[in-house]
């Protein structure tokens, strides 16, 4: 599958619905209340020049932008997220760019920090996209990046079961490519890619599972959001929503995200 094919997908997909990371993660906590945008922003708590690699529409931004004099930087394939990150009051000095990860519009040295938040891992050419943040991150500079690991309970079980009948009559064309490079979920094969794009040692991983649970709106909203079902249109999705559980109170639905750091060890 083509690069130009996948990013063409996610470009469609974001264009409906430009918002979609941030309705799922905004509010989905793991045990220590945290979510995984403020778990992100954490881990670059003392870091004054950060890139948001495949900011959609700014949450994360907007977060990071809380800490006083920094200098924040945005970069999306999706025009209407972008949009989306312009209306934030908080990023109305951030740099807010419609750009591709495997040729980053910044100098060299440009950040102290770059953070993505599942985004890496949809990502093509990603040996390309690490020499490119190696190259606009100065020395010492921290590489921090959450990848989806998967989900369980209730909800994406059924979910799991009803997926594949709903996708079944759905145009060959409208289905989801396969989309980014495998490696980036290998913590072998990530290693390896990181350490021949010049960074230093070895990642440090940490799993945190984090909750989408709530009302059965919720959930479904949420799983609705999937890249699977962008080939459904309006009439199909309501077939497997129609699918999901009438028991009383909110399906379980944990998800979890593997977040790396690493540190720069260039020195241009």
């Amino acid at each position: 599958m083509s690069t130009r094919t996948q990013e063409d997908f996610l470009k469609g997909f974001h264009a409906e619905r430009p918002a979609v990371t941030t309705e799922v993660f905004a509010a989905a906590r793991a045990a220590g209340a945290r979510t995984g945008y403020e778990a992100l922003r954490d881990r670059v708590a003392d870091r004054r020049r950060v890139l948001d690699l495949g900011c959609g529409d700014g949450l994360l931004l907007e977060l990071l932008a809380r800490t006083p004099g920094r200098r924040l930087a945005g970069v999306d394939l999706s025009p209407r997220s972008l949009s989306l990150a312009r209306r934030r009051p908080g990023l109305s000095t951030a740099a807010l760019l419609e750009a591709r990860a495997q040729r980053l519009p910044f100098r060299t040295g440009a950040f102290d920090a770059c953070v993505s938040h599942l985004a890496l891992m949809l990502m093509a050419d990603l040996d390309q996209v690490l020499a490119e943040l190696s190259r606009v991150l100065a020395p010492g500079g921290l590489l921090v990046c959450a990848i989806g690991a998967g989900g369980g309970g209730t909800a994406y079980e059924l979910f799991g079961e009803l997926l594949p009948q709903a996708l079944a009559g759905a145009p060959a064309g409208r289905r989801m490519p396969a989309l980014g490079d495998r490696r980036a979920r290998d913590p072998e094969a990530l290693g390896a890619l990181i350490a021949g794009a010049g960074f230093a040692g070895e990642p440090e991983w940490e799993t945190v599972t984090v909750d989408i649970g709530g009302p059965p709106e919720r959930v479904w909203r949420a799983l609705s959001g999937m890249y699977d079902l962008a080939a459904l249109d309006t009439a199909a999705l309501a077939w497997p929503r129609s699918g999901r559980p009438s028991a009383p109170g909110p399906p379980p639905s944990p998800t979890r995200t593997r977040t790396w750091t690493a540190a720069s060890a260039c020195a241009y």
